[in-house]
């Protein structure tokens, strides 16, 4: 009788863990493609632009963090930055940041999941460039370019704002503008001086 072979048990991976610019974790899900999966289904990668002036700045832009890790997959999230209020000046000072996220969704599924989130927070839009508690803005969405009534990509103002391109210039510095056909650190280098912007180490209390 010959003996019998041994079998071996699949073990599931273990949950994959992100850490942001402060050390927090983020627990994400990881994927692995099948060999049939339609292109269309393959994750790309969105920028985000997150922003508070509100209450406790680091606070807002934490949860933000955690709610994005809740529906997404959070691959990167730059430093805190704190950064002058432009256009309308006459406000407090914002914390600024930037995440790559991989999504599935098409960009009108997205910014619905994005305004939800700022809902659930407590963004109030009473004031059109005005204070928010919560601001999270779609920057790039892979190569995509599109205008519609609700939604532009990539972000007509992004490549005139430095609370923009500072922070994602630390975590996607030779992403490609797809209309400009520039990395995000060529926009970056040809900015005027003008709009103050530092970084906050992530030890330092904001």
């Amino acid at each position: 009788m010959k003996p019998r072979a041994a079998v071996k048990r699949q073990v599931p991976p273990a949950a994959a863990i992100e850490r942001g610019a402060g050390g927090e974790k983020f627990p994400v899900q990881t994927s692995r493609m099948k060999p049939d999966t339609n292109p269309s289904e393959v994750p790309k990668i969105a920028y985000l632009s997150l922003g508070s002036n509100v209450g406790n700045r680091e606070a807002q832009l934490r949860a933000a963090q955690v709610r994005l890790s809740a529906i997404t997959r959070v691959v990167a999230l730059s430093s805190f930055y704190e950064t002058e209020p432009v256009e309308y000046v006459q406000q407090p000072w914002f914390l600024n940041c930037a995440v790559a996220i991989e999504t599935n969704e098409t960009p009108e599924q997205l910014i619905s999941a994005l305004l939800r989130i700022e809902q659930e927070m407590g963004r109030q839009r009473a004031q059109k460039k005005g204070p928010r508690s919560i601001d999270i803005d779609i920057l790039l969405l892979a190569d995509r370019i599109m205008e519609s009534k609700d939604l532009t990509i990539p972000h007509p103002a992004m490549h005139l704002r430095r609370f923009v391109l500072e922070p994602l210039a630390e975590i996607a510095p030779e992403a490609l503008h797809p209309v400009f056909k520039k990395t995000i650190r060529e926009l970056l280098d040809e900015l005027p001086t003008g709009q103050a912007v530092r970084r906050i180490p992530p030890s330092a209390n904001v």
